[in-house]
C-alpha cells in the first residue's frame, strides 16, 4: 500500500528535503521550497526516475545489446545520422537536422511560435517518416484549425490529446514513429506520482521516461517547455543536462522576426542561431540574415555604427546604436539592450579617461537593432564609435564596418574566425572595413572586392580619427 509523507522542494531546481529550508543548498535560491505530499509506490512497479516504466524494463530486456558491454570502435553509429527536418533554419540550430533517440527541448514565451514551427516540421518531414504530435494544451480540432490556416495537409500526422504518461508511453511504443512533439511538458503527469502536473517533481520524473523511450525505441522527441517571467525554462535545472539539446525562441511578439538558439547541443555546434520571418502561412526561414536586419536601417544618423559577430558557424552583420542625453539626475543612467550593461559602463570609462569626454553626466541608452544579443567582444569597436558619433553629433562614414575588441589601454586586440567576417562583409559590399593591426597577415590571404578598403588600427584614437 502506497505511503503518503510531506516533503519541501525548491521550485528552482527540484532539490527535496524532509524540512522546510529559507536557503537551497544546491542552488542557492532564497525563498524557493514549497511543500508537497507525495505518495510511494511500491518498488516493483516503480522506475528510479519515479515513473512506472514496467513495459519500458521489458522492452529493454528483450533487446540482448541494451545491457551489453562494447568496444567504442565496434559500436554501429550508421543508424544515428542527422535526417533533415525539411526547414533549412531549423536544420542549422539542430546541427543538420534531426537525431534518431534524441531528447530535444524548446522553450520560449507564450504566442512566440514554438507550436507553429513544429507542427511545420512535422509536415515537412520525408514522407516515409511517421509522426506524432502529442498536444496536452489544444482539442484535436483546435490543432486541425491551426493546420489548415498554415496550409498543412496532415495525413502522416497522428494527433493524440492523452496527457497521462503511463497510456502516452503505450501509444509510443505502438505507434514507433520517427518524430514525436510533446506540446508541453508541463502538460503531461504520471499516475504514480501524487504531485500536480506541471511541479518539478512530475516534469522530473515525466522527462527521464520520455528519455528512455526515445533511446530505446529510435524516436527523436521533441519536449515544448514552458518559460518563467524571468525567461528561463520552468521545471528542475536537471530537465536542461538530461535532454540532448536545448532550443530557445527569442524575439518580440510585436515584431515579425524571431531567433532560435541552441544553448546546448550534443551533436551540433552551441550557440548557433536560426532567424524566422512570421508570416500569415507560418515561420519562414531567411536565408540571408544580415541584409534582413540591416534593410530598413537609416542612413547618415548619429550614434549608429555596424559591427559582425558570429553566432555558432554563422556570421552576422549587427547595428548598435546609442543615444547619449544630459542627466536630470545626480547619477547618470546606464542602460543596455543586447550588450553587457558592465562592458558599456567600462568603455565608457575609457573613453573619458583617454578623450576626456564628459560623459559621467550624460544617460547612455544602448541597443542592438532586432533585439539580439551580441556577447562577442568582436563589437567593442563599434559601441565606442556609436558612442562617440552620438556624443558629437555626426554620423559616422557611409558603408563602415568596425570589427575588434578593446582593451582597458585603448589598444584594439584580434578577433577570431576574421575570414568568415571579412566574408559576410565583402557580400554585402561594405566601403571600408576597421580591422586590429594585428590581422593584417590573416586579411592578407582573403580575396575581397577591388573597392573594399581595409584599414588596420592599433589603438582607439586611431580608429576613431577614420571614423569621420
Amino acid at each position: 500500500m502506497a505511503k503518503a509523507k510531506k516533503i519541501f522542494y525548491c521550485t528552482a531546481c527540484g532539490y527535496e528535503t524532509s524540512g522546510w529550508l529559507g536557503r537551497c543548498p544546491n542552488c542557492q535560491a532564497w525563498n524557493s521550497f514549497e511543500e508537497q505530499t507525495v505518495s510511494s509506490p511500491d518498488a516493483a512497479s516503480k522506475g528510479k526516475a519515479g515513473v512506472s516504466q514496467g513495459w519500458l524494463t521489458t522492452l529493454l530486456e528483450e533487446d540482448e545489446s541494451a545491457g551489453a558491454v562494447q568496444n567504442l570502435e565496434d559500436v554501429d553509429s550508421s543508424q544515428a545520422k542527422h535526417y533533415p527536418s525539411g526547414i533549412s533554419e531549423f536544420d542549422r540550430v539542430l546541427g543538420g537536422g534531426f537525431v534518431p533517440g534524441s531528447l530535444v527541448l524548446v522553450g520560449g514565451d507564450p504566442g512566440i511560435g514554438k507550436s507553429t514551427l513544429l507542427l511545420q516540421a512535422c509536415a515537412a518531414t520525408r514522407a516515409d517518416r511517421s509522426v506524432l504530435y502529442i498536444c496536452g494544451e489544444e482539442s484535436p480540432q483546435q490543432v486541425k484549425i491551426r493546420a489548415e490556416r498554415l496550409g498543412i495537409i496532415g495525413s502522416r500526422i497522428k494527433v493524440s490529446t492523452e496527457v497521462i504518461f503511463e497510456k502516452l508511453a503505450h501509444i509510443i511504443n505502438q505507434l514507433k514513429p520517427s518524430l514525436c512533439v510533446v506540446d508541453s511538458i508541463q502538460t503531461i503527469y504520471s499516475e504514480q506520482s501524487s504531485s500536480a502536473p506541471g511541479s518539478v517533481s512530475q516534469v522530473r520524473d515525466v522527462s527521464a521516461g520520455f528519455l528512455r523511450l526515445a533511446k530505446s525505441l529510435g524516436t527523436t522527441i521533441i519536449l515544448v517547455g514552458h518559460v518563467t517571467k524571468d525567461g528561463s525554462l520552468a521545471g528542475p535545472r536537471i530537465l536542461e543536462h538530461m535532454v540532448d539539446t536545448v532550443l530557445y525562441f527569442e524575439g518580440d511578439r510585436f515584431s515579425s522576426l524571431r531567433l532560435i538558439r541552441a544553448v546546448k547541443n550534443r551533436f551540433g555546434a552551441t550557440n548557433e542561431i536560426g532567424l524566422f520571418e512570421m508570416e500569415e502561412r507560418g515561420l519562414i526561414p531567411v536565408a540571408n540574415a544580415s541584409e534582413t536586419l540591416l534593410e530598413s536601417r537609416p542612413q547618415a544618423v548619429a550614434g549608429s555604427a555596424l559591427s559582425v559577430i558570429v553566432e555558432g558557424t554563422r556570421p552576422l552583420i549587427i547595428e548598435i546604436q546609442a543615444l547619449l542625453n544630459p542627466s536630470a539626475y545626480p547619477t547618470a543612467m546606464r542602460m543596455a539592450q543586447g550588450l553587457d550593461r558592465n562592458r558599456v559602463s567600462m568603455l565608457m570609462a575609457l573613453l573619458e579617461k583617454q578623450f576626456g569626454m564628459n560623459l559621467s553626466n550624460m544617460d547612455a541608452f544602448i541597443n542592438v537593432v532586432s533585439g539580439l544579443k551580441a556577447d562577442d567582444p568582436a563589437t567593442d569597436l563599434a559601441l565606442l564609435a556609436a558612442i562617440t558619433s552620438s556624443f558629437r553629433g555626426t554620423p559616422l562614414k557611409d558603408r563602415l564596418l568596425l570589427c575588434g575588441e578593446v582593451g582597458l589601454t585603448g589598444e584594439i586586440r584580434p578577433v577570431t574566425r576574421l575570414a568568415e567576417r571579412l566574408a559576410e562583409a565583402n557580400q554585402l559590399g561594405f566601403k571600408t572595413i576597421l580591422l586590429p593591426g594585428s590581422a593584417q597577415r590573416s586579411a592578407a590571404k582573403l580575396k575581397l572586392k577591388p573597392e573594399t578598403e581595409i584599414i588596420f588600427v592599433d589603438t582607439i584614437r586611431e580608429a576613431l580619427d577614420i571614423c569621420w
